[in-house]
């Protein structure tokens, strides 16, 4: 009996060593300027690219866009996101000069930090701004993502799920896939961009961790 009770202990010892060490899912803040000129912006982009009139920038969320930032560093891509005009893309400038950005930026170490609220609209996904939460990854084709980030956009997307009863997780490399649905919001059929980001196998390896909450890949 004693060496049954001496076991229970350690397995109780144990189990609290590992909860302490378990790593806790969080947030940080670290938000960019959403000032009188980017809501302006943003409730123009609204109405002239997607067609609705809104009087806030504001999104109801029903599906999260996962990208890659091709940038290399943290620093390095707030300081892409955070002016609040787009300058040195052309190819995006014809359609408005309002910045790219996204709602959350993970580092390569899994650290998740969010740029703007949830429900707050964002440039980041053509046709679907409106509806989409984009989640954006430091790394690219040359700085393949890590494990740890596939863990903190697995444990993200769960989150976001439990808040806004998610219909759809898809990459930026498939937003095409929903062209001529009722959800693609594009004004003009021809403004398009080719996107790869964030890959095939991180989408896989992602919807692996999620299957359970059945979310859908297309419309």
């Amino acid at each position: 009996m004693r060496n049954i009770k001496h076991g229970y202990l350690l397995l109780v010892y144990l189990f609290l060593i590992c909860s302490c060490n378990a790593p806790t899912f969080r947030i940080l803040e670290k938000p960019i300027v959403f000032d009188e000129e980017r809501e302006k912006l943003s409730i123009e982009y609204l109405n002239v690219r997607h067609g609705l009139d809104k009087e806030s920038a504001t999104i109801e969320p029903s599906m999260v866009v996962v990208h890659w930032t091709a940038v290399p560093t943290l620093e390095g891509t707030f300081d892409v996101f955070n002016p609040v005009h787009l300058g040195g893309r052309p190819e995006l400038t014809t359609a408005s000069n309002l910045n790219v950005s996204a709602h959350f930026l993970v580092d390569r170490d899994g650290t998740i930090f969010r740029l703007l609220p949830d429900t707050t609209f964002g440039r980041h996904t053509i046709g679907l701004n409106y509806t989409a939460i984009g989640i954006e990854n430091i790394g690219g084709p040359d700085d393949p993502l890590t494990k740890a980030q596939l863990k903190a956009n697995a444990a993200l997307v769960r989150y976001l799920h439990k808040k806004h009863k998610l219909t759809y997780l898809i990459g930026h490399h498939e937003y095409y896939d929903f062209q001529g649905t009722e959800i693609w919001k594009e004004t003009d059929p021809d403004y398009l961009t080719q996107k790869q980001d964030p890959g095939q196998k991180f989408m896989k390896q992602l919807r692996k961790k999620l299957t359970d909450l059945n979310l859908k890949s297309k419309p």
